[in-house]
Formats: C-alpha cells, structure tokens, sequence
C-alpha cells in the first residue's frame, strides 16, 4: 500500500508537471528506479503510464483544442510513426547504452527549459521533419520532449502559446500511446506499477492545464530545470 499511495502521489505531480512544464519523466522516471525497477523496465513502464497523462491533458485542454482537430489530424500520424521509431529504437539497443545516454538526456532536456531552442518560423516538411525527430525522443526516453515539441510547434503556429501547449499534449501522447503498445507488447514494463502510476497521471494531466491557464511559470521551469539537472549527476554517477 506504502508503494502504491507513493507512486499515486507522483503521479499525480509528474502529470501536472507534464501537461504545465512538460518534464513528468523527471521527476516519474526517478522514482520508479528508486521503486527498485532497473532502467529500462523503469523507462517503458513509464512510457505505458503516461498515456493517461494525455487522456487527462486532453479533457483539462479542451477549451484550448476548440479549432485544432485538423492539425492534430495532419500532424497526429508524423508524432505517432516517431514514438514508434523511438520505442523500436529502446528496444533493440542494449540496456547497457540506455544507462549510458540517459543522464546525458535528462541534463540537455532540464537544459531545455533554461534556454529553448530559437524557433525558425520555418514551415512545410522541415518542420514536420523536426517534429518527427521530437517525437523519436519522446518514443526513447521523452524527459522535457514536449520542450522540444512546443518549441516546434509555436515556429509552426502563431497562436497563443496556452493553444500551442495544448496541441503539444495531445501530439505528445499520439507518439506515447504508439510507444506504449511496442513496451507492452515487447517490453520489461513492470504491470504492478502501472495502475496507480496511471491514475495519479490522469489526475494530474487533468489538473495541469487549470493551473498552466494562472500561473506564469518561469519560476516553476528553473526550479525544474535544477532538479533535473541534479537527477542528471546523481544518475551519471550511480
């Protein structure tokens, strides 16, 4: 019970860190290897729950999706072919070289969140191109993917950026739910902790986009960006 009250709790953080600051990996990820999961099945058992982020992301956003079902239509199948991407990626790499990049992926992602990438305000295939890459990452690891996703979404779409955040967590969990059914199918996810890890993301998906509509959030993004970058250490150094 101590254990599924704990990882109910976090899921419930990560979802709302998810769907306001896009980092739930990093704070979800850590936790299950404190749980005792090994990297892998910690990362795919992650990957599984957090489909259940963008259910609740979806239903908190959907005053700000109203007008945006074409885009997710034409963009929805670009996030969905690289989270598969991704997750084939995982699986066929070894779990040794998993160890090795994961820190490196935390460290950039918290990064991110300090100083994201300039967008191009480019549109037409590089920038579907850009979204596929994101959506790999997502598929592979995914901590601060949807940074990277917003990113290229708002050089795609000159909208209020509450619209883009919403867009992002819907393309977000297209690439998730794809890369969840590779691990589910192929992968070490560790089912007992899926149920309340899954609850508290849709819980927090579902909240996170009330508080993203008041709060400005820069403060919150360094206070993330420094823990991640201290999960990032502490990993590199395990």
């Amino acid at each position: 019970m101590t254990e599924f009250f704990g990882l109910l709790g976090i899921g419930v953080l990560s979802g709302i860190l998810s769907t306001v600051v896009s980092l739930a990996s990093v704070l979800s990820y850590p936790a299950l290897l404190a749980f005792g999961l090994p990297p892998v099945a910690a990362n795919v058992t992650n990957t599984v729950a957090l489909v259940f982020t963008g259910l609740g992301g979806a239903i908190g956003s959907r005053p700000e999706l109203v007008g945006q079902g074409e885009r997710v239509r034409r963009l929805g199948w670009v996030t969905a072919l690289g989270g598969a991407a991704g997750a084939a990626l995982l699986l066929l790499t070894p779990a040794r070289a998993f160890e090795l990049v994961a820190p490196w992926l935390i460290a950039a992602a918290s990064l991110l969140i300090i100083r994201p990438p300039a967008a191009t305000h480019e549109h037409g295939p590089l920038m579907k191109v850009a979204l596929f890459g994101v959506a790999i990452y997502v598929g592979y690891f995914g901590a601060a993917g949807g940074v990277l996703m917003f990113a290229v979404l708002s050089a795609m779409f000159d909208q209020l950026p509450m619209r883009n955040n919403a867009l992002k967590n819907v393309l977000s969990a297209l690439a998730n739910v794809v890369a969840a059914t590779g691990f589910a199918l192929f992968g070490p996810v560790d089912w007992p902790s899926v149920p309340p890890l899954a609850l508290g993301f849709l819980a927090g998906g579902w909240i996170g986009p009330a508080i993203a509509r008041r709060l400005p959030g820069r403060t919150l993004r360094y206070l993330i960006a420094v823990c991640g970058l201290g999960v990032a250490l502490k990993l590199a150094f395990l």
